[in-house]
């Protein structure tokens, strides 16, 4: 997976808010913002990690089950496939 160029995370008061630039502000409605484990991974997928590798990043990072650290990688995924911020 790949994030879709003309999008950027920013830390704003504490939190990782998802921006849209040039073009791609037409497009985007509404606002994303992400915890942590969120900011984790967009930066992977950033990098157009696959999900395999994802879940293997973040079980290196995070003291969580496999199974946890599957089902968070791709609720994460499929939400950035429903605002379109992925390909």
């Amino acid at each position: 997976m790949k994030i879709k160029e003309g999008f950027l995370v920013r830390s704003v008061a504490g939190s990782y808010v998802v921006v849209a630039m040039g073009e791609k502000t037409v497009d985007f409605n509404g606002i994303m913002t992400l915890n942590e484990t969120g900011y984790f991974l967009w930066e992977l997928f950033e990098k157009g990690c696959d999900k395999e590798d994802a879940v293997k990043a973040f079980l290196a990072e995070y003291d969580v089950s496999e199974e946890l650290a599957t089902a968070d990688t791709e609720r994460f995924m499929k939400q950035l496939e429903e605002a379109s911020l992925a390909e």
